[in-house]
């Protein structure tokens, strides 16, 4: 099946979208530099990088020796590091790294698995991932981003995804089945308090990620006919905004994507703009 991926960004104010770099290849999950310049996406087990203003072909970053990159990746908040979930392992479980933003000196940053990665603390000393253990359901987690114990903030039965930390690093944003339905929620950065944000029963609502001025969450929504723990890839998608504090939340773009779409936070460094990925068959 070919496939032609386009990477877009949306400006919140304008409603405007632009294309980036389109390709006859599947590619996923983009980040937007902390300095604005250029995009990270993953393709075939491989990080590329290219420039804002797209044209020309994107640049391999030399991640060796990981080699089987999936699309949980994202810049440290000072934009030196990256964080990048791989399966390189000859068990072909998930687990956390972080290197250069070069691609330099690798290291293993949550050795248990399988663990994805979601999100980096504004102040870069934590991760916040998804992560199995003991054969149980994926749950959320952090740890520190130099190592130590990891600390498990969710705890009931069924899926939590898509952990994303607020600007202020107070709250951490995600989505949970726990009420029956994939929606939004949100909770302290040490795992109290959780709230519910969304509620409609026709969506299924995945990847909160909040914007760095603290305003917007941006999200992807599919269909009732999508299984609830699931977030296939080819499907007609909605890309949604709502306020930070929550309330009702306004569809943006409509579009063929789903898995690989907006899985990781994309947002510019300003928070005027996000990027994602949309697909055609």
């Amino acid at each position: 099946m070919a496939i032609e991926s386009t990477l877009e960004t949306f400006d919140i104010a304008s409603g405007a979208r632009r294309m980036v770099f389109r390709a006859p290849y599947h590619f996923e999950a983009p980040n937007w530099s902390r300095d604005g310049k250029y995009f990270l996406f993953n393709s075939e087990g491989r990080l590329y990088r290219i420039g804002r203003g797209g044209g020309g072909e994107p640049e391999r970053i030399d991640t060796w020796p990981l080699y089987k990159l999936n699309n949980d990746h994202g810049l440290s908040p000072g934009g030196s590091l990256i964080a990048v979930s791989d399966q390189s392992d000859p068990d072909g479980q998930s687990r956390i790294h972080v290197l250069h933003s070069d691609g330099r000196s690798a290291r293993l940053a949550i050795e248990k698995a399988p663990s994805y990665w979601h999100s980096w603390s504004p102040d870069g000393l934590t991760l916040a991932y998804v992560a199995a253990r003991g054969g149980g359901d994926l749950g959320i987690y952090t740890a520190p981003a130099a190592g130590g114990a990891e600390r498990r903030l969710t705890h009931g039965p069924g899926l939590d995804d898509g952990p994303d930390y607020s600007a202020d690093g107070q709250f951490i944003y995600f989505n949970s089945m726990r009420s029956g339905n994939m929606k939004l929620w949100r909770m302290r950065a040490d795992g109290s308090a959780p709230e519910q944000l969304t509620f409609e029963d026709e969506t299924r609502d995945w990847f909160p990620h909040p914007s760095p001025d603290g305003r917007w969450i941006v999200f992807v929504s599919f269909g009732s006919d999508v299984a609830v723990a699931d977030h296939p890839p080819g499907k007609n998608v909605m890309l949604r905004l709502m306020r930070a504090a929550g309330g009702a939340a306004r569809t943006i773009a409509k579009l063929f994507g789903g898995q690989g779409t907006i899985n990781v936070p994309s947002w510019s460094p300003d928070g005027k703009e996000f990027a994602f990925v949309s697909y055609r068959v």
